[in-house]
């Protein structure tokens, strides 16, 4: 398959692929220079502001400005082409390169947690998942938490997501499922084309400042800290190159630390007043960072999203361990979450061994160790402390 087809195929339905469609990312060698990629979300931060406070730099390397792509499949294409060595990813993404299509790609550590919300029209009679059946909910991508989350919801309603084109009537029970790229998304529920979205922040709080939508639930708040974005590499790095692959991680949890104090300051630096790595304007990067109030969004307001106060997280956090439990939780989940294409490969998956040889912790975990631990990443959409926790699920 060429790269043409692959990007119009991962932009919507999902093919099988072989390893000769990825031949720039097989046979190049590591590569000294550090080239990041970024989709313009909330989620490439650590990435991000490892760059702009000059970690990358602290650690030695040789860094560009990190270049901005507009969708996932260009961002996917642009890393198997090895146009980018480092970039962040929705984490079941590189289940599917890795174990369907057999690309040798590495999660490294977490790039964030929660940050990631379901929103409506502010005129909309939807104010909870037993409402959505009959209406159309956009996702970023199949392989998504927020397809999974999103399912896992219905599921508990008894109502069924289907893939079906929009001119067909759907049945009370029915919710219809599909691709849209972030930015599209915002103007797709104003000019009514859709009832709804899940997606990472900042285009939740675009159309709750811009067009009075409503946020009808946080997703750090139904799956408490889930991983959403994840830092990867080519394993190549890992292998070949660890050295440098260690100072790219040291720089980023560097970052997410700084980050987890610096919330206002980093909502600055991100946005179009500020280094402008997100053509985004303040005012909207600040209600993505800071936003969780419970004046606002608490069961007794009219979004009521947010149910669980005593979880204490925020709207978006940054810790990098990645939890094996939660590794194991996703693959389980998306064995039984709809998504276009072939996804057979998943119910063949043992999900104790696909778990561990998806994610490479040893760089991560010296990098926690150097900063002073792991408990530093404690509090709002942090960790546990630990090395270990238990999943807490409460849709």
């Amino acid at each position: 398959m060429k790269r043409r087809e692959f990007l119009i195929r991962t932009a919507g339905t999902v093919g099988a692929m072989g390893m000769g469609a990825f031949p720039s990312i097989l046979r190049a060698e590591p590569s000294t220079k550090l080239r990041v990629g970024y989709l313009p979300i909330t989620d490439a931060t650590p990435l991000l502001m490892a760059h702009a406070l000059g970690y990358f730099q602290e650690e030695g390397l040789n860094v560009e400005r990190p270049i901005r792509v507009r969708s996932w499949s260009t961002l996917m294409e642009s890393f198997l082409s090895g146009k980018f060595n480092v970039t962040h990813m929705l984490l079941p993404i590189p289940i599917w390169m890795r174990f369907k299509n057999r690309v040798p790609v590495k999660v490294l550590a977490w790039n964030h947690t929660n940050g990631s919300a379901l929103t409506v029209r502010g005129d909309s009679n939807i104010h909870s998942f037993a409402d959505l059946g009959g209406h159309q909910i956009a996702i970023p991508n199949w392989y998504s938490i927020h397809n999974i989350i999103l399912q896992m919801g219905l599921r508990k309603f008894g109502l069924k997501p289907v893939i079906q084109p929009q001119s067909v009537k759907l049945k009370p029970n029915e919710v219809s499922l599909f691709v849209l790229s972030p930015p599209e998304m915002p103007a797709a529920l104003t000019g009514r084309k859709i009832d709804g979205y899940i997606v990472a922040e900042p285009f939740n709080a675009i159309s709750e400042i811009k067009t009075g939508a409503r946020i009808m639930r946080f997703t750090g708040d139904i799956w408490k800290n889930h991983p959403c974005c994840v830092v990867v590499m080519h394993e190549r790095y890992t292998t070949q190159n660890p050295i440098f692959t260690q100072k790219v991680i040291n720089a980023i949890v560097r970052a997410q630390l700084w980050v987890t104090s610096h919330p206002h300051q980093t909502a600055h630096i991100l946005s179009r007043e500020g280094k402008n790595y997100l053509p985004i304007p303040k005012k909207i990067l600040l209600r993505a960072f800071t936003g969780y109030d419970l004046a606002q969004y608490g069961k007794k307001q009219t979004s009521h999203a947010i149910h669980h106060p005593e979880w204490n997280i925020g709207r978006i956090g940054f810790q990098p361990w990645p939890y094996p439990s939660a590794s194991r939780m996703i693959i389980r989940e998306m064995q039984q979450t709809l998504m276009e294409g072939d996804a057979n490969f998943l119910n063949r998956l043992n999900i104790e061994s696909a778990a561990m040889d998806l994610v490479d912790d040893r760089f991560v975990r010296q990098a926690i160790i150097a900063l002073g631990g792991q408990q530093l990443f404690q509090g709002p959409g942090g960790g546990s402390g630990t090395w270990e926790r238990e999943e807490i699920i409460e849709i």
